[in-house]
């Protein structure tokens, strides 16, 4: 007979999920579901020789994980593999001007994978005034992405609006002299992270609040970024030298974004990626 074992029987409210699957000869032998790092609960069957029984425990399982995944407001940004949909592929230096034709990212198995040839931005349809973002991403040894935020369906999100840099240091060639603000956990161009908390090779997590003026920043559990737009009065420089607008005049509400400019096929990917609006 199947023995079933549940751990935190009730739903909890997560930040993030994962589910695990363990599987033996065909069989289903156990099923565990996390959010947020804290076990959800776990089915232990000792044997179940029915495939029938065995898909629709984990069917149900993973309905159970995603109802709990909502149950905190948040939305996933990516919930299908495939081409995303409520998305626009756009050149990464004007995004008024779309990508090349057949340009996409893809989702696969769950995953979010840049653009092959680079030079894109990924670009929510709708646009977004106060919210929570979070989503875990990874790169190459020479990757380089970025998240924009509240950007206008024209010009360069870094300038026009808001880019927090997604970098692995190794992108920039060796002799090249490299400011804080150009590193991961930055506002490119703009403000330096506290730390530098990027972690090379592996899934880093981010957690961005925008709210009115107030720009806060987690990378991998820890504050990077605490920024008062309103204190920002100093204009940055584009990349052809000409001034940008200070951030204090940058927009408050606008398209949200995914940046793909890594070299020798680094691609960015990005998982669990959800949003919810304040």
């Amino acid at each position: 007979m199947s023995r079933l074992r549940w751990s935190n029987p009730c739903l909890m409210i997560p930040r993030r999920r994962e589910f695990v699957t363990h599987r033996s000869s065909a069989l289903l032998r156990s099923l565990t579901i996390r959010t947020d790092e804290r076990l959800l609960f776990t089915i232990h069957p000792s044997l179940i020789t029915d495939h029938l029984l065995a898909m629709r425990l984990l069917t149900l399982s993973t309905l159970l994980a995603a109802t709990a995944f909502a149950a905190d407001g948040f939305t996933p940004l990516f919930p299908k593999d495939g081409v995303p949909e409520g998305w626009l592929v756009r050149r990464w230096d004007d995004v008024a001007k779309p990508a090349d034709t057949g340009v996409q990212w893809q989702v696969k198995d769950g995953v979010l994978h840049g653009s092959e040839p680079r030079g894109t931005w990924l670009v929510s349809e709708k646009e977004y005034g106060d919210f929570v973002l979070e989503f875990e991403w990874k790169l190459g040894e020479r990757g380089n992405s970025g998240c924009g935020l509240r950007f206008p369906l024209a010009g360069d999100p870094a300038f026009d609006a808001l880019e927090l840099q997604m970098v692995d240091p190794r992108y920039y060639p060796p002799t090249q002299p490299v400011a804080p603000d150009e590193l991961a956990g930055s506002l490119y161009k703009a403000i330096a992270p506290r730390a530098q908390l990027y972690k090379a090779g592996e899934w880093n997590r981010y957690q961005i609040t925008c709210k009115g003026a107030s720009i806060k920043v987690q990378l991998n559990g820890e504050s990077i970024l605490d920024v008062n737009l309103d204190d920002q009065t100093t204009p940055t420089k584009r990349h052809d030298g000409t001034d940008a607008p200070p951030l204090k005049d940058r927009p408050r509400k606008g398209r949200i974004g995914f940046q793909e400019l890594s070299r020798g096929g680094a691609l960015v990917e990005i998982r669990v990626a959800r949003i919810k609006e304040l």
